[in-house]
């Protein structure tokens, strides 16, 4: 029960903390490089022949 409790309250602070911007950007940046790197990879497989 002590667990549920100590969730609820790390989830209310992490609410009210204002979010750090500068982190926000860079996981988003490395989100969009995964992104694109994956449709990069797919679309090679599609045009390679197969071996």
């Amino acid at each position: 029960m002590a667990g549920i409790w100590r969730d609820f309250l790390i989830g209310v602070v992490s609410a009210a903390r204002k979010p750090n911007v500068r982190s926000l950007v860079r996981e988003r940046r490395r989100a969009v490089e995964r992104l694109a790197d994956e449709t990069i990879r797919d679309g090679r497989r599609g045009a390679d022949p197969p071996k």
